[in-house]
């Protein structure tokens, strides 16, 4: 096979793993969206916990993707928690302010307008991030930009301490 057919080869795969998540994460939203009405207060906070959770467990692959130099599956996965941030903007609603093991401050709900928009700039972010990673001098440094800020910016605002 010549150099050429393999490189379509590839471009295709990765063209098809992307839409595959935008398609997977379009769903998704519009699910919960949809959904969130249907939802008990436990599931709410239940799916929210269980969303940043993965968020951090994927931002960790992310890490280490980029650091062994694997950019196609770590953009892949920053496309991936960027959808997620876009999902927890609506996991918040007034009824599901306590209880079920939430750690989450009344912050969120005093300044909602102002949590919704770092949700948005964390998903921002990410996709940022993937247009940058590749051609980062410091991957370490522009991932702590891109993606730790926003973990570390929720946390110490609108997260219990641990």
């Amino acid at each position: 096979m010549s150099y050429g057919v393999c490189y379509m080869h590839d471009l295709l795969n990765h063209i098809t793993k992307f839409i595959k998540i935008i398609l997977l994460s379009v769903l998704s939203v519009f699910f919960v969206s949809s959904s969130n009405a249907e939802l008990t207060v436990e599931e709410i906070i239940k799916s929210r916990q269980a969303l940043f959770s993965k968020n951090y467990r994927t931002a960790k692959k992310v890490q280490s993707l980029a650091s062994n130099l694997d950019f196609e599956d770590a953009i892949l996965l920053m496309n991936e928690m960027s959808e997620n941030y876009k999902v927890l903007i609506d996991l918040f609603p007034e009824n599901s302010q306590e209880g079920f093991d939430t750690e989450a401050l009344l912050t969120i709900w005093d300044e909602k307008d102002d949590f919704n928009a770092l949700m948005q700039k964390a998903s921002d972010d990410m996709i940022n991030l993937a247009s940058v990673i590749e051609d980062a001098d410091d991957i370490r440094g522009t991932l702590t930009k891109f993606m730790w800020s926003n973990c570390k910016a929720c946390h110490s605002r609108y997260r219990e301490e641990h």
